[in-house]
């Protein structure tokens, strides 16, 4: 597939970046980590991982140490994936939640913590495609850590909306906050604990953050404010290597990881798409942009009732990618009218996202997040350790697939995404923003795979956000032209509720050709301080 142009209608401060070698990240530092580590001879996996531990450093208002993660792997011959995301822990039940909590999940704080993976994920990545040591691989995010790096704005921001909501959690003043507020942009910070947490991850490829020095200290501080995490909760933990799932759209496959995340939602919204002709008009018409919302909506009322860890709870996602099924929630929707929809019946049967590729073929796709922000707002004392609240992605509602129990998965947004085209690799994307993710992803895909749109113009074009109802959330670029098409349509739009950090962030690595000899794009979205560079 060759792109219309390289022209960018739409308003960005960056431009498409040409290499052989390439690492998009949403924080500047992350990204030469990882290019830092494929000059000093390692491959694309090496440089996702050192990126992914840089951003644990340089961007906590998304991830951590303690955060989940997953990743897509395309290793020059086929598509591995990767689930790094923790169960809860092993004493939980719905009466765990009665006795403490009178049956509600809490959002922050230690129950809504479950096992961390994202430490895990990184050794399992490195020991099956890695070729420099792991403490090499490590070596720029202790630095950072160690030494001190300069809080970039759009981190600054984020950090500093959070800290009412977070000062009074363990731990997290102490660590977050050292001056009893949020630092300044460009101002040096220092997460010394980390560092030391982070030399005895790499010394025992990981191991450490799971039965080691660091294992004991979390399960301490467990302990000591009545939580239910256990030694054994953390040593019995290993990510899983999965099958990713797929969906042909426009003469492409995308792939994504399978449930318990909601990569599934994004390839029932494309498979419905199909049923339409959506080239009939430009991707900019309020017509084309309609039938994009509805198609998420209808999608939205499928994952939200169905997905759950598939070890619990067994559904087949490829029961709701079958054609039959697609045509005919297809056929639910009103080319002229913006709908609510509930799921079919099926047929029998705050996060951060980075990409890298080399010239050696190999591209990855990882995403790695301690949910709302910070997550938890728990900060272990002594390991710079702040724990995500995937805890809170469980529901509480008797017989739901995604009900809380002990040892089981949430429902998780992270969705690290992939092109192929007849077999052959194409692009290795994301888009990070909580359930904007599959939305963020679907609009990018039309574009780029539909309209023929550069990967930087797909990356920076107006976005909408859908939440609930009519509601939709758009931002402030949209065209006058969608926007009244839109509500001429029903849809409820809301200028201005949120931030457009609100609306993802994005980074695309598309292979040109021969990585060797053609090499590849790269963009990054500027809702962030992204980077894509390369050599």
């Amino acid at each position: 597939m060759r792109f219309q142009d390289w022209i960018n209608p739409y308003a960005t401060t960056r431009l498409p970046v040409f290499a052989r070698n390439v690492v998009a990240t949403s924080q500047p530092l992350a990204a030469q980590a990882g290019l830092r580590v494929l000059a000093q001879g390692g491959n694309a996996v090496d440089a996702a991982i050192a990126a992914a531990a840089t951003l644990a450093i340089t961007e906590p208002v998304g991830n951590g140490l303690g955060a989940d993660a997953f990743a897509l792997v395309w290793d020059g011959a086929r598509l591995h994936g990767l689930n790094a995301s923790g169960p809860s822990p092993s004493a939980w039940s719905p009466a765990y939640f009665q006795r403490k909590h009178r049956g509600r999940l809490p959002e922050r704080g230690w129950d809504s913590v479950t096992v961390p993976g994202a430490v895990a994920g990184w050794a399992a990545l490195h020991e099956r495609f890695g070729r420099l040591d792991f403490e090499a691989v490590l070596a720029p995010a202790i630095e950072y850590a160690e030494r001190g790096f300069a809080v970039s704005p759009v981190v600054q921001q984020k950090w500093a909306a959070q800290v009412d909501i977070l000062r009074d959690y363990p731990g997290f003043a102490e660590h977050f906050l050292p001056f009893g507020r949020a630092p300044e942009v460009g101002e040096r910070f220092v997460l010394k604990d980390a560092a030391a947490t982070l030399r005895r991850i790499a010394q025992s490829r990981g191991r450490d953050f799971y039965e080691g020095a660091t294992a004991h200290k979390l399960v301490a501080h467990a302990q000591a404010h009545d939580a239910a995490l256990g030694l054994n909760d953390l040593r019995s933990y290993q990510p899983e290597w999965v099958t990713p799932i797929g969906r042909d759209f426009r003469g492409h496959t995308v792939h994504e990881l399978p449930p318990n995340g909601q990569g599934l939602a994004a390839l029932i919204a494309l498979g419905i798409l199909e049923h339409f002709d959506i080239t009939q008009r430009p991707v900019d018409h309020p017509a084309t942009q309609h039938l994009m919302v509805e198609a998420m909506k209808l999608a939205f009322a499928d994952v939200y009732a169905h997905v759950s860890d598939p070890r619990v709870v067994a559904v087949d996602p490829a029961i709701f990618l079958e054609d039959a099924y697609l045509a005919e929630r297809a056929r639910l929707i009103d080319p002229q009218r913006a709908q609510t929809y509930t799921t079919g019946r099926a047929p029998a049967g705050g996060t951060v996202y980075l990409t890298s590729a080399d010239q050696s073929g190999m591209m990855v796709s990882f995403i790695q997040s301690n949910y709302l922000g910070f997550g938890s707002g728990v900060v272990v004392p002594g390991t710079g350790v702040s724990l995500q609240n995937r805890g809170f992605g469980f529901t509480a509602e008797p017989g739901h697939p995604n009900q809380v129990a002990g040892g089981k998965r949430p429902f998780h947004t992270l969705i690290p995404a992939f092109v192929t085209r007849q077999g052959a690799p194409v692009m290795s994307f994301g888009i990070m923003g909580g359930n904007m993710q599959p939305q963020g992803q679907l609009q990018a895909l039309v574009r780029m795979l539909a309209f023929g749109q550069q990967p930087q113009a797909a990356c920076d074009a107006p976005r909408w956000k859908w939440n609930s109802g009519l509601c939709l959330d758009v931002e402030a670029g949209l065209s006058a032209h969608v926007a009244e098409g839109l509500q001429a349509r029903g849809h409820h739009l809301r200028a201005s509720e949120l931030d457009v950090q609100d609306f993802g962030s994005g980074q695309f690595v598309w292979r040109l050709g021969d990585p060797a000899v053609e090499g590849y794009v790269a963009a990054s979205d500027s809702r962030r301080d992204g980077l894509a560079a390369g050599f």
